[in-house]
């Protein structure tokens, strides 16, 4: 059996997680990270998967478990490499997924070589995924059993280093399952509802969050058509995001949407749902897993949003190990910044972030960054 630790972020499904493991006889240890924002008073909520409500619900499970929990601060390593990683990026036009930062930088990098530097030999978290070795001998990431709850896409950029050493037990179970198991087990966090909200925006704005840090990307600005025709104002980049149609202030007959956000102009570009069908992408960043490259076209599916479907497309090798996505049925409102992940049936082949958007409609082909 394994010494192993868990990443307990108060939450269910990482109790659960816990307690499998400590069923199958592994000897477990629950760390939990505080994150919870520097500049927010601890008794303003935290109640969130990094907030200080969090930390106690996490100390109750692992007293019900009988295993140790240690507390781990990585507040300043948060806000420099999550958040302020969030306000840059939407400075710049582009729409992040924090939940992959905060894997990339935070959970699989700071929080696992620390784990790993006490002499413990694993990680294992509470996402819903799979492992498995391919033929080849490769560590594979598969989407969980749950297709509803399945967290793949946010963890395509791991590495095989990384997988060798990672666990995710609640993978192989329905999230009903896993609400039976945290009752049966009489942990305290049984009925506890998930968490929806970005854990570090207290305030439900992520907005003010971005002007704290980028408050430039917050200055109001012009929006043009696709013809490049004025048509309004904005009230700061950082308060849209590609497909939005609310809070435009735009008149007419039909309704319009951002198409394009453009730093260097500080303006907006909107058109029809039309032009919101993207035709092909360029990614960039690409992390490999089950392959070690891409080294002709092939067929995949790639998804493009945490909750979106995964769409067929033919995936080819770009400059400096992009790759480039033609899409064969076409999704709407694919932003940069976002990430890509490529499947083969249930198996991720790897994933990488959206640098560029070859739009389908007349008039938007340039694609746009």
């Amino acid at each position: 059996m394994a010494r192993i630790a868990v990443a307990m972020s108060g939450g269910v499904d990482s109790a659960v997680a816990a307690a499998l493991l400590v069923s199958a006889g592994h000897e477990v240890v629950g760390f939990t990270m505080n994150l919870w924002p520097t500049w927010v008073p601890a008794g303003d909520g935290g109640g969130g998967c990094c907030g200080v409500g969090a930390i106690d619900d996490a100390r109750s499970v692992a007293r019900a478990l009988g295993i140790p929990h240690y507390v781990v601060n990585l507040r300043a390593e948060f806000e420099r490499e999550v958040i302020g990683q969030f306000a840059r990026e939407y400075a710049l036009g582009r729409t992040p997924n924090p939940c992959i930062a905060c894997n990339r930088a935070i959970k699989f990098s700071l929080l696992l070589r620390r784990v790993l530097g006490l002499g413990i030999d694993a990680l294992a978290t509470g996402h819903y995924a799979r492992l498995d070795s391919g033929p080849d001998g490769r560590r594979r990431l598969l989407r969980a059993v749950d297709r509803q709850k399945d967290q793949s896409y946010v963890l395509a950029g791991l590495t095989q280093e990384q997988l060798a050493r990672l666990h995710f037990p609640v993978g192989e179970h329905t999230k009903p399952e896993i609400r039976a198991i945290a009752r049966a087990r009489a942990l305290p966090v049984a009925d506890k509802p998930d968490s929806q909200e970005i854990c570090f925006v207290p305030t439900g704005d992520y907005s003010d969050v971005v002007a704290r840090f980028e408050p430039q990307a917050v200055r109001p600005g012009p929006i043009y058509d696709l013809a490049g025709r004025p048509v309004g104002e904005h009230r700061g980049l950082a308060r849209y995001t590609i497909g939005q149609r609310r809070r435009l202030g735009l008149r007419g007959d039909r309704p319009q949407y951002v198409v394009a956000i453009d730093p260097d102009r500080n303006a907006l570009v909107v058109g029809d749902a039309a032009s919101l069908r993207c035709a092909g992408l360029v990614v960039g960043d690409v992390n490999w897993i089950a392959i070690p490259g891409l080294r002709e076209e092939r067929l995949a599916t790639v998804r493009i949003r945490h909750a979106a479907p995964d769409l067929p497309a033919v995936i080819a090798p770009g400059a400096a190990g992009r790759v480039v996505v033609r899409f064969l049925e076409r999704p709407r409102a694919a932003a940069p910044g976002q990430a890509a992940a490529f499947y083969d049936g249930d198996v991720v082949l790897g994933g990488g972030v959206i640098e560029d958007v070859r739009l389908a409609a007349e008039g938007a082909d340039a694609g746009h960054r």
